[in-house]
């Protein structure tokens, strides 16, 4: 299937850089690529792209300021941060803002590529050294005894637990694809973890 890709970066340099190699990438497909936050808000209009590549520091507002939008109005479309912050503050903002993935912009050209497609495929990427922030940030708080999965979450991670793929998952239980990967990144954010494998493992206590 095709990835829908929008980009948001002001730097002119690395944004034709982004666009040049995602559009010679096998089933990725550049929809806009634009410099400000609120330029990628009317890109999107009625229909958003399947992944936003994000900025942070943009002219006007922010990337986040662009993520907390898209994460209202197009709660299907995944964000990947790509840039040079990797301070607590910053990372934190956008994960909360509704971020699924934070690389650096140093990562090389394959590592971005595989981002967008970890990103497509459920997982969160996310720079080591942004990794190494969030695990220490968790670790540094008490778990919860349970962990309160909804009727809905557990019918989606018993039906991951089989191998069955989204498009399987929505078809069973008859809701989009869009809806089966919100609620696999529920899942993933509750369980704290980046995969199925590591879901599925967590839930069962294995």
């Amino acid at each position: 299937m095709m990835i829908s890709i929008g980009i948001i970066e002001d730097l002119d340099d690395y944004r034709k850089l982004l666009q040049l190699l995602l559009e010679h990438t096998e089933d990725m497909q550049v929809l806009f690529s634009v410099r400000s936050a609120e330029e990628g808000i009317i890109e999107c209009g009625d229909t958003a792209p399947t992944v936003c590549i994000v900025d942070i520091n943009l002219p006007g507002r922010s990337g986040i300021d662009f993520v907390r939008w898209i994460t209202a109005h197009h709660p299907g479309t995944l964000c990947l941060m790509c840039t040079a912050y990797d301070t607590d503050d910053k990372v934190f903002q956008s994960l909360e803002a509704g971020a699924h993935g934070y690389i650096l912009k140093a990562t090389p050209p394959g590592g971005i590529v595989e981002a967008v497609k970890e990103l497509y495929n459920g997982g969160s990427p996310m720079s080591s050294e942004v990794a190494r922030k969030v695990v220490s940030a968790f670790s540094r708080k008490k778990a919860p005894e349970t962990v309160a999965l909804s009727d809905r979450e557990k019918e989606v991670l018993e039906l991951l637990s089989t191998g069955l793929f989204y498009k399987e998952i929505s078809l069973q239980l008859n809701i989009s694809i869009e809806t089966v990967k919100r609620h696999c990144f529920n899942i993933y954010q509750k369980l704290h973890v980046s995969n199925r494998t590591e879901a599925v493992n967590k839930f069962k206590g294995w």
